[in-house]
């Protein structure tokens, strides 16, 4: 028996991060991307005959870290700069927060892969919760830009 899928890009977005352990290469600076992710979905169809409304961030009940799903996407991920939360320089970059120099989000890790990996455990646990079960993310695709990519899958 098939399996329905679907898939969904979200772009748009201006990221800053950097890769503190590399300290051999210039990704150890901070470096920016017009970043874009693509998520990809599995499940059944629902009464329309679609496995996810690609609209549907719009009208969902669901939130994610409090915020409508687009938000939490344009809050992460626009005009931010992204720092590891072991980076060593890390009050540097809270300090520039708080002086309203840079919009600094802190996450566990930096990098294409990691914030594949991020992105899914987000949007998979919202859709799951979203669609009651009939849904979840297989997958989730995140490019620094048209030459590079990293994966996540569950």
């Amino acid at each position: 028996m098939g399996k329905f899928q679907s898939s969904k890009v979200f772009d748009g977005f201006s990221t800053v991060f950097r890769q503190w352990k590399a300290e051999d290469i210039h990704c150890r600076f901070l470096h920016g991307y017009a970043v874009s992710f693509k998520i990809y979905f599995e499940g059944e169809l629902d009464s329309r005959n679609w496995v996810w409304d690609f609209g549907g961030l719009k009208r969902a009940q669901t939130t994610i870290d409090g915020l409508q799903p687009k938000a939490w996407m344009d809050y992460m991920f626009d005009h931010t700069v992204i720092i590891a939360e072991n980076d060593p320089e890390l009050n540097y970059f809270i300090k520039m927060d708080k002086l309203g120099l840079a919009q600094v989000r802190i996450i566990k890790a930096t990098g294409a892969e990691k914030f594949a990996e991020y992105i899914y455990n987000k949007i998979n646990s919202f859709v799951i919760t979203e669609t009651d079960n009939r849904v979840r993310v297989t997958k989730v695709k995140f490019m620094e830009h048209a030459k590079n990519a990293a994966y996540y899958c569950e």
